[in-house]
This record gives C-alpha cells, structure tokens and sequence, in this order.
C-alpha cells in the first residue's frame, strides 16, 4: 500500500499544496497514493499515536510506502522522528519526502540525513523559544506589562478600517445578518462594532 501523509496545524494552512507534491512525487516513482492519511489542526508536538499517522504505522507492512511533504510533518522532535524511521525501517516500509527529497529505508546514507535534518529542526525551535523567553525577562526587567492586562479589553477590532464599507451597506438597507455574511464574521461582531 501507498500512503500519502498530510499533517497542517493550523486552519490556515493549505493542504492541497502538500497534496499535489505528493502525487508528483508518487508519479516520478511509478506508484500511486492507495490511500491519504491527513491530521488537520494537529501540532507536529503532538506523538503520532495521538494522530491518525499512528494508525497507519500500527498497520504498515513489509513493502508499504509513505510519501510525505517533508520531515517535519512527521514531528517536531528529532527522537520521535527517527522513532517513526525506525519503525518504518521495522516494518520493511519506506518513506519519501516531496520537499527534501530523502529516500528514507534501511540505508546508512539515509538514516544520517534523517537524524541531521531532525536535529537542525530541533535546534532551531529551542533557538526560538530561547529567543522568546530573553524577550519577556527583558520586558520584565524594565517593568513593562507582559500580556493583556486584567479586565482590559483589546482596542482593536477585526471589523477596523470597514466603517466606510459597513455604512455604505447600511445606507442601502442590509441587514446586520447580511452584512454579517458579506464580511465573514458573526452578526453579533457587527452589532459590537457598530455600538
């Protein structure tokens, strides 16, 4: 069997994108995707038994492939990457990137590649977090506010920069539902703005 994995953690992101590479990359190796596998709005924190990833590792078998966009829709973490490598590699199956263009099996030359790329991924996301926490002890050491301040509300408003838009519609006598809809928000968002 050919799996095809897509993982996106947030709505905005595309999965159509990580669809089409993997049925080019199925093509340039003569398979076709069998089946997709797709985990929407799930962090590459979260452990693949926690994703329906994990139900498709519990049933690999000798032979099977999976095809996916690149490493780090796999997982975030280099050991839970190279743990799905290794059970592929238990199992007989192999995995391909789209993106990094990895031949994941049981060769030496692959399981380098897997564990370097996993650990920059790694690093880079300590680097972040790092980058974050000298940024609020900064803020803190000059006693500026760190968050949203008790019982303030947010002064900015998702409708901001639509007062034109919004009273041309109420001038030809469109509902609050209406305009509502047309904007993409809730009517009660419109009624909050207009007060």
């Amino acid at each position: 069997m050919v799996y095809g994995y897509i993982r996106v953690s947030t709505d905005s992101q595309d999965c159509a994108n990580q669809k089409i590479g993997i049925e080019r990359k199925a093509r340039t190796l003569g398979l076709e995707i069998g089946c997709y596998i797709q985990d929407n709005g799930v962090s590459g924190l979260c452990g693949p038994d926690l994703r329906a990833l994990g139900r498709c590792l519990r049933g690999l078998n000798a032979g099977d492939v999976i095809i996916c966009s690149e490493l780090s829709r796999l997982g975030r973490r280099m050991f839970m990457i190279m743990s799905i490598l290794e059970h592929c590699r238990q199992r007989g199956a192999r995995l391909y990137t789209v993106k990094d263009g990895y031949e994941l099996d049981d060769n030496l030359q692959a399981k380098i590649l897997a564990f370097a790329f996993s650990l920059a991924a790694e690093i880079e996301r300590d680097l972040i977090s790092q980058r974050t926490r000298e940024a609020l002890a900064l803020r803190r050491a000059s006693g500026l506010p760190i968050g949203r301040v008790r019982g303030s509300r947010n002064r900015l408003h998702k409708l901001d920069g639509c007062g034109d838009m919004i009273n041309h519609m109420l001038d030809k006598g469109f509902s609050h539902r209406k305009i509502a809809a047309d904007l993409h928000v809730s009517p009660s968002t419109v009624g909050r703005y207009l007060r």
